[in-house]
């Protein structure tokens, strides 16, 4: 999908975007029901031979795997194939390696899918008897869309692809612009050799083919892998899923968690509380009890008051004549001000040590 939208095909993009949704959502839901039915199990290396079991579940799942193998007549081979063969038809670099990736991408697509049904349906049984004994088929609420499902994955992309794709066709008018540059249509059905055509399709059987025999006939080939140390180390890196999860975890999430805690700890509960909401309502009432403090009902306290009223009252009259002219009028108000704040301060502190001696 992402590709036929780099190769400007997005008519195509879409077409297999609503095939890719029946055989995809047909593999996941017989996913679900193999798990449902198998004890919740979801290691496919502890199932095995449930195509005894299972016979409709396997059915429905193989027609979804060979769908989105892209086999030849089934709906997955209406879209992927055309795209892949889209990508050659440019005649370009970038093209022509978008279409060795996704030829290569089939052959390895067909070999995990095909893994997954021999590991779960046709090698012998690897799981406790006692779930192979409780294993059933799903009710009909889980069976009748998986039988839909397996029929559009059938039957949809040869039903609706000259709607999508098809030469000439309107059936998105002008919703979607596809630069004359990049229509490349005739050329990759008309001009293409027929091994182009059927590249993805031979490497799709070959992957399919190599799972099948690897995983029912010799799968001693496999185990033996493991034996070397080469081959343990490849085994434990594949296993490791690339080490992926390691350095996520180890070198990018906890980085992350300790700098988002860091954040949460200096900006939002820190900065932003000292001089936000929090900050704010904390000094206005730190403010005003201390303001509440100078109501000390003692009279030398108010005569004090009277007095520093009295002395801010001559500083403003006569600060023209005390300050310099060029002072621009604000700094002469701050100065006022803080001068009548410390005068304030300064009485305070001498009332107080007033009262202090009188009670001792």
């Amino acid at each position: 999908m992402v590709m036929a939208i780099g190769l400007s095909q997005y008519n195509v993009a879409i077409f297999h975007t609503v095939n890719h949704a029946f055989f995809k959502a047909l593999l996941f839901l017989g996913a679900g029901a193999v798990i449902h039915s198998f004890s919740d199990q979801q290691d496919v290396r502890k199932m095995g031979g449930l195509i005894k079991f299972l016979p409709l579940t396997y059915s429905v799942m193989l027609v979804g795997t060979l769908s989105l193998l892209a086999t030849p007549f089934l709906t997955g081979f209406y879209s992927k194939d055309l795209i892949i063969e889209l990508a050659y038809g440019t005649y370009s670099f970038s093209r022509m390696y978008a279409f060795i990736l996704g030829s290569i991408t089939a052959g390895l697509t067909a070999f995990y899918s095909f893994r997954l049904i021999s590991l779960v349906f046709l090698v012998s049984p690897n799981g406790n008897k006692q779930s192979y004994l409780n294993s059933h088929e799903s009710s009909s609420a889980a069976i009748i869309p998986l039988i839909i499902l397996s029929l559009f994955s059938i039957f949809f992309g040869y039903l609706f692809s000259d709607m999508f794709v098809g030469m000439g066709s309107d059936f998105f008018g002008n919703s979607l612009f596809i630069h004359p540059n990049n229509i490349t249509l005739v050329e990759a059905e008309y001009s293409l050799s027929i091994w182009i055509k059927l590249l993805p399709s031979i490497l799709s059987l070959i992957g399919a083919s190599s799972a099948l025999i690897l995983y029912l006939k010799t799968p001693e080939i496999i185990l033996s892998l493991t034996e070397t140390s080469i081959g343990k180390k490849l085994y434990t890196l594949f296993n490791s899923k690339y080490y992926f999860d390691v350095i996520y975890n180890n070198y990018i999430f906890s980085n992350g968690f300790k700098f988002g805690y860091s954040i949460s700890k200096l900006i939002d509960r820190g900065v932003i509380e000292l001089v936000g909401p929090f900050g704010l309502s904390n000094s206005i009432y730190k403010l005003a009890k201390d303001i509440s403090k100078l109501d000390s009902g003692v009279i030398t306290t108010y005569a004090l008051y009277i007095t520093i009223g009295f002395i801010f009252f001559l500083f403003v009259l006569f600060s023209y004549l005390i300050l310099d002219q060029n002072i621009n009028e604000s700094i002469r108000l701050i100065i006022i001000l803080s001068f009548s704040i410390f005068a304030l301060g300064f009485g305070q502190t001498k009332n107080l040590k007033f009262r202090s001696l009188d009670k001792n």
